[in-house]
């Protein structure tokens, strides 16, 4: 039996000297420089998410020589406070959308109309200086944060087939509580509306499926109602934003066959005016505040863009309103001249979205036709927000959100 001095020594590392002449004594080894750290710029994903009437606490302005979307006067203890925004960060992207080639009043809206919540993914000035003075790719670097498989979520509505249901199940996911997969009938509702077989189910009809019992979740299915709303991705697209530890909200969402759009009506003034009435009323069984468009005139601008009586009016310009005063709405109307873009939509409809607690708007994209010096005009007309959350451009080019 060997002894416990044997086994030690067996068990010795070997011993090797250097001689700065001659090198290592053990030719398999060689001797390299210490590697540089990793110098790569990363960028950060920062999560805002307000309170209704709040805002997200930053200035957006544009730096001129950079062309870059720059965060100024974060607000102690805001949204953008709290989600890591720093004065001085550049935006790479909303809401998952690259903005390098959009216009400031194209990102302005776009974070506006995005309701609760916003993801903007960022660098700090140096590491978008060092990034740009090396010459990187800050599109490629955006989606490398993505991964290559990444995709979009997708909402998607799906109505009831009298004889197909449905067209899907849901199948629970073996050892993990409150998670369901998707099984779709091919060529079935669910299909058609855009939900794949395999897809993760994030939530349904507004509600987080994490939160529901399997029982809960079948009955919602099969109970008979005639349609439903799910928002679902799959699995390479769900592990990226587990990975980035995002939320999969509509926000960052693509939207598939919902049942009610908004409207986007250009008007050109006439002889007469627009030839519509803005009245604020009291939506009946409820507290809430709205702005309707009424008393359509036969034969005017309103009537020729598409306005219908009892609509309900979201956007002037692209800029939200709901929660805006009727005489600052009718301020803005005043200030746009001649033309004005005004967007609407039924009274079904904003119910639709306010049982799935997102913003219409959320997906609106509108054309803009205004001519680029009465837009100038308007913006040097506007004047600061109040705490109801909607911004407006100031003269210096920050807008506050």
């Amino acid at each position: 039996m060997s002894s416990s001095t044997d086994c030690h020594d067996a068990m010795e590392f070997p011993r090797f000297t250097f001689n700065p002449k001659e090198g290592i004594d053990n030719p398999a080894l060689v001797i390299t420089d210490d590697p540089e750290p990793d110098q790569a710029v990363v960028p950060r994903l920062c999560q805002l998410k307000r309170l209704e009437g709040q805002s997200f606490g930053f200035y957006l302005r544009m730096d001129q020589s950079s062309r870059s979307f720059e965060i100024r006067d974060v607000e102690p203890w805001s949204p953008a406070e709290h989600s890591g925004l720093r004065d001085g960060d550049r935006v790479l992207e909303v809401n998952e959308d690259y903005v390098g080639n959009m216009d400031f009043f194209r990102v302005v809206r776009k974070i506006q109309s995005c309701g609760l919540h916003l993801f903007l993914l960022v660098l700090r000035r140096a590491e978008y200086e060092q990034a740009v003075s090396s010459g990187v790719d800050l599109k490629t670097l955006a989606q490398v944060s993505k991964g290559d498989r990444w995709s979009r979520p997708r909402l998607c509505h799906i109505s009831r087939d009298p004889e197909r249901g449905l067209g899907m199940s849901l199948l629970s996911v073996e050892g993990q509580k409150g998670q369901y997969l998707v099984s779709t009938v091919t060529g079935g509702p669910a299909e058609k509306a855009g939900v794949c077989s395999g897809d993760r189910l994030i939530w349904i009809n507004g509600v987080l499926v994490s939160a529901l019992t399997h029982s809960t979740l079948s009955r919602t299915v099969k109970r008979g109602v005639a349609s439903v709303t799910v928002l679902v991705a799959d699995r390479d697209s769900e592990a990226s934003y587990l990975r980035r530890r995002m939320p999969i909200l509509p926000v960052v969402s693509e939207c598939c066959r919902l049942p009610h759009t908004t409207k986007a009506m250009h008007l050109a003034k006439g002889l007469d005016g627009f030839g519509f009435l803005l009245r604020q009323e009291r939506l009946a069984g409820s507290r809430q505040i709205v702005h309707v468009l009424r008393e359509v005139d036969v034969g005017s601008p309103a009537e020729g863009a598409g306005m219908e009586d009892g609509d309900l009016l979201l956007a002037v310009n692209g800029e939200p309103v709901e929660s805006m005063e009727h005489e600052d709405i009718v301020k803005r109307i005043r200030q746009s001249g001649d033309t004005v873009i005004l967007t609407s939509i039924s009274i079904p409809g904003r119910a639709f979205y306010r049982e799935l607690d997102i913003s219409p708007l959320l997906f609106h994209h509108i054309t803009w036709t205004l001519d680029r010096k009465q837009t100038k005009n308007q913006r040097r007309q506007e004047t600061d927000s109040d705490q109801s959350g909607p911004s407006t451009t100031q003269l210096s080019g920050d807008t506050f959100l």
